[in-house]
């Protein structure tokens, strides 16, 4: 894939037009005071692995609605007793789920608390899922695949509900007894990282213990310029739905405003080391700096940030690289 974007001195500087809704701290506010009605109710059933090195529990934490969310919860088998350790919450990339209990360990192996959670409605990629989504908004007129689920209505729409899976998520590993609640950080890649980038904004202010936030090639951001310029899924699948549904070009940007990674992120508060691809065509390299560019900028600049460019990567980014570099910053971070 060549070079399809803006160049990278553009990059730097470019910030996106999204419209950031008056009300937006507002939805949020009553979106996860409502969540916190029903009781989190986090369990954590030790399941075998088949790993000697890592200890493995099966979770179950109440998402949005209070409907079930499932997760992995990693630890290293050699902890101290009574060391609580800092923890990473991954979130999984699109059409992924939390997979099997030994597919995905590395932060573990690398001495922290590791949670995935599974993603409502997915796990039907390369890591597979078992959440369900039993909102009625998936009756919707919508395009295939879960773009334009509900997205005739923020209340609906279906990344509310997985903003609140992963807010509560946060609050289900704080909840396990070897976890060090003051010390969590929120990553994942594409999909996963443009959740962690809306938690790490929707729990500034919210609740504490989030410390960092790794998105890695996020997906999620700049809607308005992703719909326009992006060749490959899942972006197509919004500008497919409005292909036939012209009318509905204005309200559903309006509906996508309060889920867009460069409104939520302005929030953060905490540090953030980002990644971009300048080939990536699922996540085109301005929407992620879109999202970079706006990170923090509501805490008056002092959410101090980072971001890794890899001049010659589709959306796979900088893979193995990369990790190295997630590790190194957790490590200066932490001590």
């Amino acid at each position: 894939m060549p070079l399809f974007d803006l160049p990278l001195e553009q990059l730097r500087g470019y910030t996106s037009g999204v419209t950031v809704p008056a009300d937006l701290d507002a939805f949020w506010d009553r979106t996860i005071s409502e969540s916190r009605e029903f009781p989190l109710d986090a369990v954590f059933e030790p399941v075998d692995n088949y790993l000697a090195v890592i200890d493995t529990f099966d979770v179950t934490f109440a998402g949005y609605g209070g409907s079930p969310v499932k997760g992995w919860l990693h630890l290293p088998a050699n902890r101290e007793a009574g060391t609580r350790l800092p923890a990473v919450v991954q979130y999984a990339g699109y059409s992924g789920g939390r997979g099997l209990a030994n597919q995905d360990t590395k932060w573990a192996q690398a001495g922290y608390a590791h949670f995935i959670m599974d993603t409502r409605g997915q796990g039907y990629g390369g890591a597979v899922g078992q959440t369900a989504d039993p909102h009625p908004s998936a009756g919707d007129v919508a395009h295939a695949g879960l773009m334009t689920r509900g997205a005739g209505s923020r209340e609906d729409y279906y990344y509310r509900r997985v903003y609140v899976d992963a807010f509560r998520a946060v609050e289900a590993v704080q909840a396990h007894p070897d976890v060090d609640a003051s010390r969590v950080v929120v990553a994942g890649v594409s999909q996963g990282g443009g959740i962690a980038v809306a938690v790490a904004g929707l729990t500034a202010g919210r609740l504490d213990g989030v410390i960092a936030a790794l998105p890695d090639v996020p997906f999620l951001q700049d809607f308005p310029r992703a719909i326009d310029i992006t060749p490959r899924g899942p972006y197509t699948e919004i500008a497919a739905f409005l292909g036939r549904h012209r009318e509905l070009y204005e309200p559903t940007l309006a509906v996508l405003n309060y889920f867009d990674g460069v409104n939520l992120g302005r929030a953060a508060t905490v540090p953030a080391l980002f990644s971009a691809a300048q080939m990536d065509d699922v996540c085109p390299p301005s929407t992620v700096f879109a999202g970079y560019n706006a990170y923090g900028t509501d805490a008056g600049g002092g959410a101090s940030k980072d971001i890794d460019v890899y001049r010659f990567n589709n959306h796979e980014g900088g893979q193995e690289h990369h990790w190295i570099r997630q590790l190194q910053f957790l490590r200066k971070l932490l001590g």
